[in-house]
């Protein structure tokens, strides 16, 4: 099932903002129709009974997370191409929800870096509160998953030594275009295109700590929430954004997350 959280362009409901079922091929987006739902997709999802084509509605970022928690260095492929070593245990670091946006909105680049990249990862959701998650019970606590852009001002990564400006600016973590429920993730197709060029091209079966061991890891540490987000690592091929690209990150299974570049008003 695919969740989506929208707002209504135009009529009675212009700018109510909601959760929806959507249903149709995501190859034929005038197939697509979105079914609103009360409340929160949490629980036991009811339709209200208003239905809406795809292009009726704008499709938003589909979770508000408490947090972000992001895993960096999970592709050995992508830790060689920047010269660094793979970690023994997953290494994790915070994005502010203040850097999530949708998909269709913009990409700011931050006027403090000079050198912006994208780094498609599948991001996981989480759908109840929960600690200590054992390995095996990992299952119970994902509500499903997305697709994600790590964007990253990798000169003041590597300026700083430190990743929280680098990877928490505003608009440095798109997310969409809505949460599958009904996923195996173990082995799933991730590709990155900038202006239709590929970039990126992996999968998840080659990450160098699985999901079940990242979310027994970092519930190790701290309570998580329904809606928090789990950002899995990025396969190799990161690359530069300038002002005016057009960025896409699809996964197998998911869809295709589309931002567009521009520069910092």
């Amino acid at each position: 099932m695919r969740i989506a959280r929208f707002s209504v362009r135009e009529g009675a409901a212009a700018g109510s903002v909601s959760f929806g079922i959507v249903e149709g091929d995501s190859t034929q987006p005038e197939s697509l129709r979105v079914h609103a739902i009360a409340g929160h997709p949490f629980g036991d999802a009811q339709p209200t009974g208003e239905v809406y084509q795809l292009d009726q509605v704008r499709l938003l970022s589909p979770m508000l997370p408490s947090k972000i928690v992001a895993v960096g260095r999970n592709y050995a492929a992508h830790a060689a191409e920047l010269g660094n070593q793979v970690p023994e245990v997953p290494l994790t670091f915070f994005k502010p929800n203040t850097a999530v946006i949708g998909p269709t909105e913009s990409i700011a680049y931050p006027p403090f870096s000079s050198d912006v990249q994208h780094e498609a990862e599948l991001a996981v959701v989480i759908g109840r509160m929960c600690r200590e998650v054992p390995v095996e019970r990992v299952p119970e606590v994902v509500f499903g998953y997305t697709c994600a852009n790590d964007v990253t001002a990798r000169d003041i990564q590597q300026r700083e030594g430190q990743w929280a400006r680098a990877k928490g600016f505003d608009t440095s973590c798109p997310l969409g275009p809505w949460i599958e429920t009904q996923l195996d993730p173990a082995d799933l197709a991730v590709t990155c295109t900038v202006n239709g060029e590929l970039r990126q091209t992996g999968r998840t079966s080659l990450m160098l700590h699985g999901i079940p061991e990242l979310i027994a890891h970092i519930s190790e540490a701290m309570t998580l929430l329904p809606g928090d987000v789990i950002l899995t690592g990025t396969p190799a091929g990161v690359g530069s954004l300038n002002v005016g690209d057009e960025v896409a990150v699809s996964i197998e299974g998911i869809g295709t997350l589309t931002n567009r570049v521009i520069k910092r008003g």
